[in-house]
């Protein structure tokens, strides 16, 4: 395994029922790596992800984690009874014990720290979000794991969300592993995607994938239409390899950027 790979996974394949959930998938995610899993409802991005964690059985393959890397995992949905009265305070105090200011130092980071004595039933869909965010980030973790962070979340905040998200591996250094169903989203805070359908459909760049004939035939020429008129805003390009390559680099040597 790679030193400067925190998750390195081969031959990924998950059963259940006699049927193939997921088959043969590849996955490596690096120090400071943003990845990001996309593909329609069914394609078996979360089994992928609990698959990795150890939370679900494989069928074939291997799973290669960093030892000792610390995991900080947020879960797609979690349900809290309506009758049990909790504020944001103490459902972050639930989490275990943090050193002091911690969990007011967390909330702060992304932003949530107005409405901690909130209940969190009276909280937006966006504020528990970061809620969630904030419960995974307390353990100082060096790789994120999000399942679908910006679910139940308006579109102006899930731009803000994975905004925030760019911002944590910014400041942190930390890996970041996540789920979205939603490329168009994503584009702007991931370095690479894998496209998965049951099997691995294509992986690499957002831009490059969202012109790849798998993805187009996935998601449809609609879709891949609308990517291509995507801006990427960042301060580096990207070749088609993967290679960084800084904006004002680039700008020194006269390329055109559009």
């Amino acid at each position: 395994m790679a030193s400067d790979y925190l998750i390195d996974a081969k031959g990924i394949s998950v059963r259940a029922d006699g049927r193939s959930i997921i088959d043969n998938v590849d996955l490596t995610v690096a120090e400071g790596e943003i990845v990001t899993l996309i593909g329609p409802n069914g394609a078996g991005k979360t089994t992928l992800v609990k698959a990795v964690l150890g939370l679900r059985n494989l069928s074939s393959g291997s799973v290669s984690i960093k030892p000792g890397a610390v995991i900080g995992y947020m879960p797609q949905r979690l349900s809290v009874d309506t009758n049990l009265p909790l504020t944001v305070r103490r459902f972050i105090g639930l989490a275990g014990k943090a050193e002091k200011g911690k969990r007011q130092s967390v909330l702060e980071e992304v932003g949530v720290l107005p409405i901690v004595d909130s209940s969190i039933h009276d909280i937006s869909g966006g504020e528990m979000q970061r809620v969630l965010l904030a419960r995974a980030l307390l353990r100082d973790p060096d790789l994120l794991v999000l399942d679908e962070p910006a679910q139940a979340v308006d579109v102006n905040g899930q731009a803000e969300l994975y905004h925030l998200i760019s911002a944590i591996r910014e400041e942190r250094g930390c890996g970041v592993l996540m789920v979205s169903h939603d490329l168009h989203l994503v584009m702007s805070a991931t370095d690479k995607v894998l496209c998965l359908n049951n099997h691995l459909c294509c992986v690499g760049h957002p831009e490059a994938v969202s012109q790849d004939p798998n993805y187009v035939e996935l998601f449809g020429p609609q879709v891949a239409e609308s990517l291509a008129l995507y801006h990427h805003h960042h301060d580096h390009e990207h070749t088609v390899d993967g290679h960084v390559i800084p904006r004002h680099a680039q700008d020194h040597e006269g390329h055109d950027h559009g």
